[in-house]
């Protein structure tokens, strides 16, 4: 492989490294090792908070820098080099989103977001597919507030306008949408790359994702990547030079970035 680039593996973890269900990777760990020895990185852009993508490298062994929260933070910089920062804040804090939220959000709206944190354990747990200590770890967020939304689409495009009139976002993930401020998995990881090519200059990117809150990402890097979802289809949605598998999680991130990786070194 080509010495004189860096490749950065941009990765959303639950349905795309993770499995759906089970949140185990253990089929792919040696090979995420062995990506790691060969000096490819590999940073989770989730989003999961900082709890759990620190569970997670736990699991991996691995201290892999991280964007958490849909883009909001940016985490470990400087393990790739020391002089770039530890952590880096893109978004405000969750109660100053509610607090415009509830400010622009007609009551017949609001009244049809349902906030997770509202809901009794055994719900929430329902909807995330969690028990008690993980739990408590998904729920443990600064900057963003999930919620399921029990209005038809039209109500909900309207939500939607709102908020971006509001320099406000909500981002659909698989199980849950989350309020935002305006940043994304996208947005993050220009930031991300920016800083990062301060001392190289030369860099390929890799984004791998399976929802509706990764295209964003897919369509920045240089080698998209979509994970099988058997809930999400790219119909209406293409994107340029995409790598498709139809593997599901964990088995189709291996699929997906052996592929990419290919078409990398053709390049």
């Amino acid at each position: 492989m080509n010495k004189n680039y860096k490749i950065l593996i941009f990765t959303d973890l639950d349905g795309s490294l993770l499995h759906r269900d089970t949140f185990k990777f253990d089929e792919i760990k040696d090979y995420l090792k062995l990506l790691l020895s060969q000096g490819i990185f590999i940073i989770p852009n989730t989003s999961k908070t900082e709890k759990e993508i620190l569970e997670f490298n736990n699991e991996l062994g691995s201290d892999l820098p991280y964007i958490s929260e849909n883009g909001a933070a940016i985490n470990g910089l400087n393990l790739i080099n020391s002089n770039l920062p530890k952590e880096l804040i893109l978004s405000r804090e969750k109660d100053n989103l509610i607090k415009i939220f509830e400010k622009s959000i007609p009551a017949n709206l609001q009244n049809k977001c349902k906030w997770l944190s509202d809901m009794d354990k055994k719900k929430q747990s329902l909807i995330f597919g969690l028990g008690d200590e993980k739990l408590k770890m998904a729920l443990d967020r600064k900057y963003t507030i999930p919620f399921l939304f029990e209005g038809n689409k039209s109500e909900k495009n309207e939500l939607f306008r709102i908020l971006k009139s509001e320099n406000l976002a909500a981002q659909e993930g698989g199980r849950v949408i989350n309020l935002t401020d305006k940043v994304n998995k996208a947005k993050a990881l220009n930031v991300f790359v920016r800083f990062f090519k301060k001392n190289n200059k030369n860099v390929k990117t890799i984004a791998v994702g399976d929802n509706y809150n990764d295209l964003d990402m897919l369509k920045t890097s240089d080698f998209p990547c979509l994970v099988f979802n058997d809930k999400f289809t790219l119909d209406e949605i293409p994107i340029n030079n995409i790598t498709i598998t139809n593997k599901p999680s964990p088995e189709g991130w291996a699929d997906v970035i052996k592929k990419a990786l290919v078409k990398i070194i053709k390049n």
